[in-house]
C-alpha cells in the first residue's frame, strides 16, 4: 500500500513527531521514509527575516539573503542529519532530500514520488502563523494529490481507527485506504455514515458491499446531524485514535475551507487524520 512514505522535516516538534509515526507505517508496510528539508524561499523575507537577522546579530539588509539562505542550509543539513541517525536507529529504510523554494510546492513536487506525506499540524515557524494549521500544512492538504496524514505533536501507536463516509469521490477514495490499511495492520475499523434527516441506508448499503471482497468485518454506525459535529463526537465517545475521512470543496462532510469545518474537525480530534483529495 505505501512503499515511499514522504516525511517534511524543519526541526519542529511536529515534524519529530510526524518522523515516529512514519518510522511506525514503515515497519508496518515494509517501506521507505524520505526526510525533506526546504530552505525557504518565503522566510528570508518579512518579520521572520529581521527577528531572526536580529538574534544572529547582523544588520537585517546587508547581503542578508546569501547569508540566510547559507544558514538555512546548513540547519537543513543539521536537520537532515539528525533524521539519517533516527532512521538507522530504527533500522528502516530511509533517504532524504534538501530543497529550496516555496514549501508548500516543494513537498507537493517531491510527493509525486511518494505514495503519502505524513507531518504535523504546525511547524517551527509557528509564531509566525496563525489559526490551528500552519500555512505549509494547509497549502499541502489543498495542493497535494497524493494522500495525506496530518499528526499530532506525540506520537502514539495508532489501534481504532475511524472512517467517515459520505458516499463522495474523494471519501470513497478514503474508505478505499481504510480498508487496505486495516487489512494489512489487522486492525478493527468503524465505518460512520451521517445524514441530516437520519436516512443512510443507501450510504450503509454501499460501504457493506464494498468491504465484502476484504474479508474483514467493519462495524457500520450510523448517525443523524450535522457531519463535523457527529464525527468529532462519534470520535470521542469510542475512543478511536486515527481518522480516515475525503477533502473536496463539495464534499458533504467535509469543506475545504481551513479555519472551518476542517479545522473544526482537526482541533477536536486528538489524533491523527488521514486525508484524502
Amino acid at each position: 500500500m505505501f512503499k515511499n512514505i514522504l516525511i517534511p522535516q524543519d526541526g519542529s516538534k511536529h515534524s519529530r513527531a510526524a518522523l515516529a509515526y512514519g518510522i511506525w507505517l514503515a515497519r508496518k508496510f515494509d517501506a521507505k521514509v524520505i526526510g525533506l528539508y526546504v530552505v525557504d524561499v518565503v522566510a528570508m523575507e518579512g518579520p521572520f527575516l529581521h527577528d531572526l537577522s536580529g538574534s544572529l546579530g547582523f544588520e537585517p539588509f546587508l547581503n542578508f539573503s546569501t547569508k540566510m539562505r547559507e544558514i538555512l542550509e546548513n540547519k537543513g543539513t543539521g536537520i537532515l542529519k539528525e533524521f539519517k541517525e533516527i532512521c538507522e536507529r530504527e533500522k528502516v529504510a530511509h533517504d532524504s532530500a534538501q530543497d529550496f523554494g516555496i514549501v508548500t510546492n516543494a513537498i507537493c513536487e517531491k510527493a509525486k514520488l511518494a505514495d503519502i506525506i505524513v507531518m504535523g499540524r504546525r511547524g517551527i515557524n509557528i509564531q509566525f502563523e496563525y489559526g490551528l494549521l500552519g500555512s505549509t500544512t494547509e497549502g499541502v492538504i489543498r495542493k497535494s494529490s497524493k494522500p495525506v496524514i496530518i499528526v499530532p505533536d506525540e506520537y502514539k501507536e495508532l489501534s481504532k481507527p475511524l472512517l467517515a463516509y459520505d458516499g463522495g469521490f474523494t471519501s470513497s477514495r478514503a474508505m478505499h485506504s481504510a480498508a487496505e490499511f486495516v487489512k494489512i495492520l489487522k486492525l478493527p475499523l468503524t465505518v460512520l455514515t451521517i445524514s441530516r434527516d437520519g436516512n443512510s441506508e443507501t450510504l450503509l448499503k454501499e460501504a457493506k458491499e464494498y468491504f465484502k471482497p476484504y474479508n474483514i468485518q467493519p462495524q457500520f454506525i450510523s448517525v443523524k446531524g450535522d457531519a463535523p459535529q457527529e464525527i468529532v463526537k462519534y470520535y470521542k465517545e469510542n475512543n478511536h485514535d486515527l481518522l480516515f475521512m475525503g477533502v473536496t470543496s463539495h464534499s458533504r462532510i467535509v469543506e475545504l475551507v481551513l479555519g472551518s469545518t476542517t479545522e473544526y474537525v482537526m482541533r477536536s480530534v486528538n489524533g491523527p487524520v488521514f486525508m484524502e483529495r
